[in-house]
């Protein structure tokens, strides 16, 4: 077929820049890609590279002041968007392009039912009746592996996991059978084996309807996996373009070679062996869980046990990963190891000491040694407290200490973690995610403790902030010489940290050893799964290049 004779892409994005109010500055430069139909191209970067803001402007979802510059145009089906009238873009978003959010249960509305939603875009824009939206609805839920789609349609979006409230937003948005579908990290803090459903399912949809996919992402292993070609984003320009394979194998631009060279990588020299001589810190046998059931007004409330009778043992100074997908229980527990959750039944030891018969006193006491880095790092600062002070705040405890020594060991903790003390005057809103990340770690590391819970640290950061924390947390660890319960859904972070590895499912261990033999020879059918679903991008080109 000759060049005049090849149809047009689905979407022909050209010269495309998003201005902020009068000012001229731009977070997309003279941006351009095209997609044909039944193709996925992906924009990559890290945050605050434009992509997001590229994506939302073909939707006209800007938000105010941001504005497409006048010289830009977007060309969907051969129609100007960037012209286009409002009305027009009304029939346009959800009917011809469909949009899947980063966080489902913020594009999902709280209030109101699964069926209520699956029903709007296909009343609004195909004009079905009441039986017929029903029937279609049922058939999707089906088609997405629902197990029961009569009762989800009657359900609200709090009742369902991260993972399955994906994949409702997705067949929501595949039931009008788009053109284009923007995917908008819709996959971020997924653990491995929902990543690759929810893609598995992606890629499934829009192959069997020729929808043409934009795939925005910070993951290139994710990408390396399901994409075509690729656009990498570096401060609102595309600095490289061109097919995956070629992209992300030889990359040629020095900010492509940064992202690729931040892709999770082993230790050198493999891990430590903890196991010899080491002391053992914690000792958990037969630890069981138990979370309060819902009950009725007949109906006694049956608890649900999360987890199930764990004993593994942690030594001194060695980084222990606990993996396994969401809903395993790894995060319960680690808050039940420090305290934040009681054990229904079993046995914590730390040194020596049974902390279950620990007094809430001697309990505060021990605090001191025993530390958590949370998930998430914004939930869990003060808004309304300065840096300085929220580090500062665990050194209140000890009553000895002087108000200029506690400054002295803020400082020197915020040098530790690679922050400049002029930080200690910000307020959390006025630090990136890496950098209250940091702040995190400061906090937790402030009294030198014995033992850290990392509980998911890494999880929503881009790659490159991705391996500056975790190379921190191991040159802390080596400097401080504290134990680490890494707990993780990310095989890639837990390969670069990890001397040993224990592998979570239903509540129980299901695999413990050192991380080489866990993830070079697993024994466990769950661990092999996980290990399969995970998208690394050095497995996927291994020798390519």
């Amino acid at each position: 077929m000759s060049n005049q004779e090849q149809p047009l892409p689905v979407l022909d994005v050209r010269n495309l820049s998003v201005e902020i109010g009068r000012t001229g500055r731009k977070v997309v430069d003279d941006l351009s890609f095209a997609i044909p139909s039944g193709e996925m191209l992906a924009v990559v970067g890290e945050s605050g590279s434009g992509k997001t803001m590229a994506a939302r402007s073909i939707l006209r979802l800007l938000p105010v002041p941001l504005h497409v510059a006048p010289a830009s145009r977007i060309f969907f089906d051969g129609d100007d968007l960037a012209s286009a009238s409002d009305k027009h873009m009304r029939k346009v978003r959800g009917g011809k392009i469909g949009m899947v959010f980063q966080e489902p249960m913020v594009s999902l509305n709280p209030s109101m039912t699964i069926g209520r939603q699956m029903a709007e875009a296909q009343r609004i824009h195909l004009g079905l009746g009441r039986a017929e939206i029903r029937d279609r609805s049922l058939a999707m839920l089906e088609r997405i592996r629902i197990q029961n789609p009569e009762k989800c349609l009657a359900a609200y979006p709090h009742e369902f996991s991260g993972g399955m409230r994906q994949r409702i937003m997705l067949a929501s948005v595949m039931l009008t059978r788009p053109r284009l579908l923007i995917a908008d990290e819709p996959t971020t803090a997924l653990d491995t084996l929902v990543q690759r459903d929810v893609l598995d399912l992606m890629a499934e949809l829009t192959s069997e309807n020729g929808t043409a996919v934009l795939l925005i992402s910070h993951d290139l292993g994710m990408v390396s996996h399901y994409v075509k070609n690729v656009v990498v984003m570096h401060s609102g320009r595309a600095v490289e373009t061109g097919p995956a394979r070629n992209v992300l194998v030889s990359p040629q631009h020095s900010y492509t070679r940064r992202l690729v060279d931040a892709l999770p990588k082993r230790t050198e020299g493999g891990a430590r062996d903890t196991s010899a001589d080491a002391e053992p810190l914690l000792e958990l046998r037969d630890v069981v869980v138990d979370y309060p059931g819902r009950g009725g007004f007949f109906m006694r409330a049956e608890p649900k046990r999360v987890v199930k009778g764990v004993s593994l043992t942690i030594n001194r100074g060695e980084t222990l990963a606990l993996v396994g997908g969401s809903g395993s229980g790894k995060t319960t527990l680690g808050r039940a190891i420090i305290g934040l959750v009681r054990p229904a039944s079993g046995s914590i030891r730390y040194l020596g000491r049974e902390l279950l018969n620990e007094s809430a006193a001697a309990m505060r006491d021990l605090r001191k040694d025993v530390q958590i880095i949370f998930q998430d790092p914004y939930s869990s600062l003060d808004p309304r407290q300065r840096i300085g002070s929220i580090v500062g705040e665990p050194l209140l405890l000890d009553k000895e200490m002087t108000p200029p020594a506690r400054r002295a060991r803020v400082e020197e903790v915020f040098l530790d973690v690679g922050l400049d003390p002029d930080f200690m005057r910000r307020l959390p809103h006025q630090l990136s995610g890496g950098q209250r990340q940091r702040v995190a770690i400061a906090r937790a590391i402030v009294r030198n403790p014995a033992f850290v819970v990392a509980d998911e640290p890494v999880s929503a950061l881009d790659m490159t902030v991705q391996k500056q924390i975790l190379h921190l947390i191991r040159k802390l660890q080596a400097k401080h010489g504290f134990a680490c319960l890494f707990v993780s859904h990310d095989l890639g972070a837990v390969e670069q940290v990890a001397d040993r590895v224990a592998v979570m499912d239903n509540g129980n261990i299901v695999e413990i050893g050192n991380r080489d033999d866990v993830f070079d020879n697993p024994r466990n059918a769950y661990t092999k799964r996980l290990l399969d679903a995970a998208m690394l991008l050095d497995r996927k080109f291994a020798g390519a290049a």
